[in-house]
């Protein structure tokens, strides 16, 4: 994906409030040399947000004429309003090694032998995974092949298919679950409540009244 930028050469709060109030986005980029000030227009780059790309590939940044691979670093929200306080992004090349979270695309789901012959739910544990490679061999997204998954069965991070030089970090956990799959369970029939049916009077009650009359 490709963005633009353009120099920003006010800093402190006041500036940036006042490129917010023009509907601009105050940001940074760092690595490989001076970190440059930065700023972008606040609808494209809202919109941008939404895209998965966006979050999990290099991206190309016009800034002053040229083109830079960068990362998208971080960015803050407003607490409640659809409004991008800040941005920053990590120039990257080649020889970048960096450490990078990227989705997981879960597919076959309904051909998997779990799903279509026992009828069961695939949990989806994981939706996201933590990698470590070159800049160069990011990944957009890890794709998760279901075809093969039975009732009872769990996908773990071993289970994928990773091209060399990507390598999940799992962060202590030697190798977590990212799928799984579960039988339904039938909801149970509600019990029928018969209303008690009041007795006729006895023989004998009927007598007694008639002796009382």
């Amino acid at each position: 994906m490709k963005f633009v930028a353009f120099e920003r050469k006010l800093q402190g709060t006041g500036a940036s409030r006042r490129l917010r109030l023009a509907e601009k986005v105050p940001g940074i980029v760092y690595g490989a040399g001076t970190p440059s000030m930065i700023e972008l227009d606040h609808n494209a780059l809202f919109h941008a947000l939404k895209k998965e790309a966006f979050h999990s590939s290099i991206l190309e940044m016009e800034l002053a004429g040229k083109t830079e691979q960068v990362l998208l670093r971080d960015y803050q929200m407003h607490p409640f309003r659809q409004i991008v306080l800040h941005i920053d992004f990590q120039r990257v090349d080649a020889t970048t090694k960096i450490v990078k979270k990227v989705p997981l695309h879960f597919i076959n789901e309904e051909n998997s032998p779990a799903v279509k012959a026992d009828g069961c739910l695939v949990n989806h544990v994981a939706t996201e995974l933590k990698i470590q490679c070159l800049a160069s061999q990011l990944p957009e997204f890890l794709t998760v092949d279901l075809a093969t998954l039975v009732k009872g069965q769990s996908l773990h991070v071993s289970d994928l298919k990773l091209a060399d030089g990507i390598k999940v970090v799992t962060q202590g956990k030697p190798n977590p679950v990212i799928a799984s799959t579960s039988v339904p369970v039938e909801e149970e029939a509600a019990p029928v409540v018969v209303a008690p049916v009041a007795a006729a009077p006895t023989k004998a009650k009927k007598s007694e009244k008639q002796n009382r009359g």
